[in-house]
């Protein structure tokens, strides 16, 4: 079981929660697709998850590969996250 999952921030976290909340959803979907796809070390590669206004930012100890930024893209856009591709990726 892998205990070290990254940190969930959001701009006015305090007056909207449900920011968190989708985040942690949006996490779970991504953690999904990499299963899926066979991608076992994509997991201790996310350091921070920040939702920003709409904007998903996403914090990598290592160096994410396209299909690992896509899984976040594809999260992102879907009914559980925010319906857009607004995704940035910070190494």
């Amino acid at each position: 079981m892998f205990l070290d999952h990254p940190t969930l921030t959001a701009t006015n976290s305090f007056t909207e929660p449900d920011r968190l909340e989708r985040l942690t959803r949006v996490y779970g979907y991504v953690v999904a697709l990499a299963d899926m796809a066979g991608k076992q070390a994509f997991i201790e590669k996310v350091s921070q998850l920040h939702d920003h206004k709409g904007t998903l930012i996403v914090f990598w100890h290592d160096a994410p590969t396209e299909d690992e930024k896509a899984f976040f893209g594809q999260a992102w856009a879907s009914k559980v996250g925010d319906g857009t591709q607004s995704v940035e990726h910070e190494v």
